[in-house]
């Protein structure tokens, strides 16, 4: 099995490997003060009952740093609650020279300033998932001075690294620099991206996961804020706004923003109504254990309000009440799967001719293309989800397993705390246990954790393969499955 995904470096780091990384989390905590220590460690504490709350054990090989991770994941994505906008701004106002003290429009004196693409990710104040973000900003400079054009994307940073929600994250943005720059105008236009729950995730045949500007499948929202010149009704200075955006590509039109509203933004909201039947009825009620271990949803519940207390929240605030339980929730999709595969008794169809190219059959290998699946990153409690293509040969031409079949065997590996190199062998080995002639098993995959953590690679994506049997010695047949791989990507691309 060969992989390039972030989880094989932190297992280095378990193992003495990656010293670098090590001083460096060294320094992140000798460099803080006392207060901020107690804060990370109450983090710790609570994860360990989180781990505790899912059935595992904290102790295990790939958790013992778990609580550490999660805890400078949080700490460093929500450290725009110790930042203040004028300590970004100041010294960063410049003359020019060319700049009446009227307003015009662009090309004009005053003409407007637009930054655009600005990529950021924030935490969802509702299920404390991070979101994607990309951030337009314009500004009509006044009173003869422009700002640094990197203040505007710090600016936005500094909100984006708070428990967020998209509109008033916007406001909070346009605010803060119309404040701090005095402009004539701010306009500011932001377009996010949650992640379904896995309840809501599609599961069509032919369905697969977004690159960043491609998100379908996911909960969008397109939202406005403006301010002084470029909030006027009528006003041309927004229409250039827009019409800068398009240059890029960036089609937002008049009336495009606020396509969402806040309550539906967040999955979880939409979950504790429309498919409590589904997820709510495996999570345990309060007072009731939710493990061998004893702890309760309760204690699991009090946790994660010790965390949002730890990072300088308050807890009762309205848009934080139900926190907790949407997080317990999100995460109780982590719990081991009990399902029981009894893979050598598997029925096989008689077909293997499925229509949309996701069920093929070259020669002797059968594949299956685009199974979804959402799991849970061990290493810092944030999801991955993707799609995993199986290849596998038969003796018996013309019987294949069962999509559905195959579909049980992914959850059943994805339902609980994992690695992607692991889920990939995993799923390999089941299959070869049926037919042990030859498995390739292909996992394409978007970490949430390579958008937070200070990594911030947007848009990445991680592949990982597994091979068994005749496809570790016959390259023909491994390159023509990984052919099928791509050309049912280029025709869904």
């Amino acid at each position: 099995m060969g992989a390039l995904d972030a989880g094989c470096f932190e297992e280095e780091l378990e193992n003495g490997v990656g010293l670098e990384e090590d001083v460096a989390e060294i320094g992140w905590e000798s460099g803080m003060t006392d207060s901020e220590s107690e804060s990370a460690r109450a983090i710790e504490d609570a994860v360990r009952v989180l781990l505790q709350g899912l059935g595992e054990d904290p102790e295990r090989e790939g958790l013992r740093r778990t609580p550490h991770r999660v805890a400078k994941a949080f700490r460093e994505g929500t450290r725009g609650y110790k930042q203040k906008v004028k300590d970004i701004v100041q010294g960063a106002l410049f003359p020019e020279a060319g700049l009446e003290t009227g307003t015009g429009h662009a090309g004009g004196a005053g003409g407007l300033v637009v930054v655009r693409n600005i990529n950021l990710f924030s935490y969802c104040e509702s299920c404390l998932l991070p979101f994607s973000i990309q951030c337009h900003v314009g500004y009509v400079p006044s009173g003869r001075r422009v700002v640094g054009l990197s203040k505007l994307s710090r600016v936005a940073d500094v909100f984006s690294k708070r428990l967020q929600d998209p509109q008033r994250l916007a406001n909070e943005i346009c605010s803060a620099l119309h404040n701090s720059i005095k402009p004539a105008g701010v306009a500011v236009a932001l377009h996010c991206w949650h992640i379904q729950f896995p309840e809501a995730l599609p599961c069509n045949s032919n369905s697969t996961y977004p690159s960043k500007l491609d998100m379908q499948g996911w909960i969008q929202v397109l939202v406005s804020s403006s301010s002084g010149v470029l909030k006027e009704e009528k006003c041309s200075l927004w229409d250039d706004f827009l019409a800068l955006l398009k240059l890029k590509s960036i089609n937002i039109e008049r009336g495009d923003t606020n396509l969402s509203s806040a309550s539906s933004w967040c999955p979880s909201r939409v979950l504790e109504t429309s498919l409590c039947n589904g997820h709510c009825a495996r999570s345990p009620k309060n007072g009731k254990t939710s493990s061998k271990t004893g702890v309760t949803h309760a204690a699991m519940m009090a946790a994660v309000t010790s965390i949002l207390h730890s990072l300088g929240e308050d807890p009762s605030r309205k848009e934080l009440v139900r926190t907790p339980h949407h997080y317990v929730q999100w995460l109780m999709n982590s719990r081991s799967s009990n399902l029981d595969l009894r893979l050598n008794g598997l029925s096989k169809a008689n077909s293997c001719n499925v229509v949309d190219g996701n069920f093929t059959c070259l020669n002797e290998i059968q594949s299956v293309l685009n199974i979804p699946f959402c799991s849970q990153c061990e290493h810092h409690l944030l999801p991955f989800h993707g799609v995993v293509h199986i290849g596998y040969l038969d003796k018996q031409e013309g019987k294949c397993i069962e999509r559905s079949v195959l579909q049980s065997v992914v959850h059943s590996f994805a339902c609980k705390l994992q690695v992607q190199e692991r889920l990939t062998r995993q799923i390999a080995e089941a299959v070869y246990s049926i037919f042990n002639i030859g498995v390739i098993v292909v996992v394409e995959a978007h970490h949430l954790c390579m958008i937070s953590r200070g990594i911030e690679k947007v848009g990445s994506n991680t592949a990982t393969i597994a091979v068994l049997g005749q496809f570790s010695t016959d390259a023909k047949a491994k390159g023509l499955f990984l052919q099928t791989i791509a050309d049912n990507n280029a025709s869904e691309g």
